[in-house]
């Protein structure tokens, strides 16, 4: 995507070859608006992965929007029609030219954010002391016409953004204890962030390292993003 790289790690809950984590990407006609949605259905396999058709259709009829209020509302709406279904979703808009972004949740783990600049780890949260404005958190397809805000931040080159679903910070070692979001936040204290693919890499190897060979409960998705400089 212009001005960022990124890397994606997604796994679905063995044996299924499709689950409920979703990830996608799009940049607008104009290649100055890229925008990254992470969300996780209620539940894995096969039956949940075609919410992803919705989420998709979202995305292309938003493409060329900044604002992503309206969006949040209808994919809201549309999960809320289904009615036997809720999900959790991040959801990113970069604008190049000003290496703005403006983030949205409903009700998904806060992603982490490097700052380069500062050389510190924190979280990428509604009240972040960063922010430009705030943000409600509320899962999607609980409430109809739920509105959803968004908090805006400024990138500054080498700043990285970890997105992830909680089949990591769930994950669990030998004697059932999961490794939660402060876990995964100090892990990612430890990490090289040269690279969207370097820290991406040593944040799964870490969680695999805690879960010391206890099988996954969950699909697990980890998407990282970098701001270039330019």
């Amino acid at each position: 995507m212009p001005g960022l790289m990124g890397w994606v790690y997604s796994r679905p809950l063995e044996p299924a070859t499709a689950g409920g984590d979703l990830h996608f990407l799009s940049v607008c006609n104009q290649g100055a608006l890229s925008r990254v949605a992470v969300g996780d259905v209620m539940g894995h396999g096969q039956a949940v992965s075609s919410v992803a058709d919705d989420l998709r259709e979202l995305m292309h009829k938003h493409i060329n929007t900044w604002d992503q209020s309206n969006f949040m509302r209808e994919l809201n709406n549309t999960f809320h029609k289904r009615r036997k279904e809720y999900a959790t979703v991040a959801l990113l808009g970069f604008y190049r030219q000003t290496s703005q972004v403006v983030y949205t949740n409903a009700g998904h783990p806060h992603p982490l954010w490097y700052r380069a600049a500062a050389k510190k780890w924190d979280l990428l949260e509604a009240n972040t002391p960063y922010a430009e404005a705030k943000a409600a958190d509320l899962p999607l397809g609980l409430i109809p016409g739920t509105d959803y805000y968004q908090t805006a931040v400024q990138l500054t080159p080498g700043d990285l953004l970890v997105f992830y679903t909680d089949g990591l910070t769930e994950a669990g070692d030998e004697a059932g204890e999961e490794l939660g979001s402060e876990r995964l936040l100090k892990l990612a204290r430890t990490i090289p962030v040269d690279s969207p693919v370097a820290a991406g890499q040593a944040l799964v190897a870490g969680v695999r390292s805690f879960s010391n060979g206890t099988p996954s409960r969950d699909d697990e998705t980890l998407l990282v993003l970098q701001r270039m400089d330019n």
